[in-house]
């Protein structure tokens, strides 16, 4: 292993912004490649809870996972499926709900697992819901939140009691509908339409409880944002803001390109993408004398593993990864791609997840912040959990997330970073043109990227991430002008692994983890970070 120099300067004076917990949260869409049936509710599984009541059929493997990573946040019933769905299809007795086709994903909805199956996951697991109405019904809207929150007797509360809640779920996250600017959504609307819309459910949903916090439709466009603004700002507490990378190496790696380069460099357009639009909805709102503070929620988010539209379907293996299938090499550019939902999560993928954090923590100063993200998905559908009949597995990006929400700290920091770089050109997420080729601009990518942070109690934490493939880097950290450090301790991803495209399976599942190396003493403040990994420095 090769070694360059680095130098890293923290300055603990130097505050950035608090880093809210909710930026590491989750995201379930109900008919959505195993997110809800034969994920979190798998009715007959000798893993799941038997009997009556909402949590029959919930798995019990994977609430087990999600208590020991603990969840902050999950947004249900979608995405896409918010739109079409209707929240009374999925209470009463299970055997009464209707069976309906799902106009999202093309799928059949059963209504098995509804609002008070997902309120009773919430609760096992030890997580706050989010739920996403649909934004095309206000009396619908009204009845869900009296449904869930309302503390009095009214008829939906008594059917609340006969599903076997009698007290108010207080569900405190709401959101006013999912993509409405987007032809894809069935109540897809111009910015005036869904701005004069949500303001009415956001006047009418507060009137059954004021405390709720409401989620308006954003996306990068002044066009689509000031309207929202000027109706319905001043009874918002969030905008949200979607995005997506893209990884090629599903059908590159045969010719000798894993798309490793590509990957870990997005990071730098979603820092883009965030820190434009919290400054246009910030002078939007201003504009608009909006008063409320605003936030933005990240509320989808996550990497893409494309392939092209004519290979066999994947389909889901029983080891937690996807069934072998006989496909072409490719040659050139294909002119049509998907997204494969059951590709597992890699090592470039943990350190893509990590540079979405350093950018998340250091836009928690911005005038409108991201306070809140929701990576899609967390059960199945790329997710941090692939559930199987035979168990669970915890992928990478499971790991990745126990590291930062679980071990950094809660202040972030400044810390700049002097060191080697790469220059070319920066995908810019999933976007493609009409051949199939995507957008891209070009960029200086950072080998060592680092968030400093600070525990309650003021100790610091330094995540630092090395994007190269193949050297250690030999990094000088000066704190507070001084290469002094006091003795700590560290935790690391992926120096034990050559493979960037590793995963974990059933059979091997923690060849991606987080390893505890112990104590350090760094002689005259020098570390050297590993290749292709994520590491954690805890100081006392």
């Amino acid at each position: 292993m090769n070694h360059v120099e680095a130098r890293i300067e923290i300055d603990r004076d130097r505050e950035i912004g608090r880093i809210e917990e909710n930026i590491y949260g989750h995201f379930l869409e109900s008919s959505f490649f195993g997110n809800i049936e034969g994920g979190v509710f798998d009715e007959g599984s000798p893993h799941s809870y038997a009997g009556d009541g909402p949590r029959a059929g919930l798995r019990r493997d994977v609430i087990e996972a999600c208590q020991d990573l603990g969840l902050t946040v999950v947004r249900w019933p979608g995405g896409n499926v918010a739109s079409p769905y209707h929240w009374e299809d999925g209470i009463g007795p299970r055997g009464d709900r209707p069976r309906r086709l799902e106009l999202a994903w093309g799928s059949e909805e059963t209504n098995r697992f509804g609002t008070d199956e997902f309120l009773a996951w919430c609760a096992e697991v030890g997580t706050q819901p989010y739920l996403v109405h649909s934004c095309r019904d206000v009396d619908e809207a009204v009845r869900w939140v009296e449904y869930t929150n309302h503390t009095g007797d009214t008829d939906y509360t008594r059917r609340r009691a006969a599903g076997g809640h009698p007290d108010a779920y207080g569900v405190r996250y709401w959101g006013l509908g999912n993509e409405v600017y987007g032809q894809w959504q069935m109540g897809h609307r111009s910015p005036e339409e869904y701005a004069a819309a949500a303001r009415d459910h956001a006047q009418f949903m507060r009137k059954v409880d004021p405390s709720i916090r409401l989620v308006a439709v954003g996306t990068p466009s002044e066009r689509w944002t000031r309207p929202v603004l000027e109706r319905v700002g001043s009874l918002v507490d969030y905008v949200s803001l979607h995005l997506y990378g893209a990884s090629t190496h599903l059908y590159t790696a045969d010719s000798g390109d894993d798309d490793y380069d590509a990957v870990v460099a997005q990071p730098l357009y979603f820092e883009r993408q965030i820190h434009e639009y919290a400054h246009l909805v910030a002078n939007l709102a201003a504009a608009a004398g909006v008063e409320r503070p605003l936030a933005l929620a990240l509320d989808e988010w996550n990497i893409r593993h494309l392939e092209p539209v004519d290979w066999p379907e994947p389909q889901p293996s029983p080891d937690g990864v996807v069934v072998s299938r006989d496909t072409e090499r490719v040659n050139g550019r294909p002119a049509r791609l998907r997204v494969n939902r059951w590709s597992p999560r890699t090592l470039a993928d943990a350190l893509f997840y990590a540079g979405v954090f350093h950018a998340l923590h250091r836009a928690s100063g911005l005038t409108v912040p991201p306070t809140m993200a929701n990576t899609v998905n967390l059960v199945n559908a790329n997710g941090l959990l692939a559930v199987r009949p035979g168990g669970v597995v915890r992928s990478a990006s499971y790991h990745v997330w126990n590291l930062y929400q679980n071990h950094t700290g809660t202040i972030a920091i400044h810390a700049d970073v002097y060191g080697p770089a790469r220059t070319g050109a920066v995908r810019q997420g999933d976007s493609r043109d009409g051949s199939g080729g995507f957008a891209t601009r070009p960029g200086s990518v950072p080998m060592l990227d680092a968030s400093a942070t600070l525990t309650d109690d003021r100790r610091l934490r330094l995540a630092v991430i090395n994007r190269s493939r193949t050297d250690g880097i030999r990094t000088r950290i000066i704190l507070d002008g001084r290469a002094a450090l006091p003795p700590g301790t560290v935790h690391d991803l992926g120096a034990d692994e050559s493979d960037t495209m590793a995963t974990n399976t059933l059979d091997s599942p923690n060849r991606i983890r987080l390893s505890d190396r112990g104590h350090v003493t760094l002689d005259g403040g020098t570390y050297t970070f590993p290749p292709h990994s994520v590491t954690l420095l805890s100081f006392t």
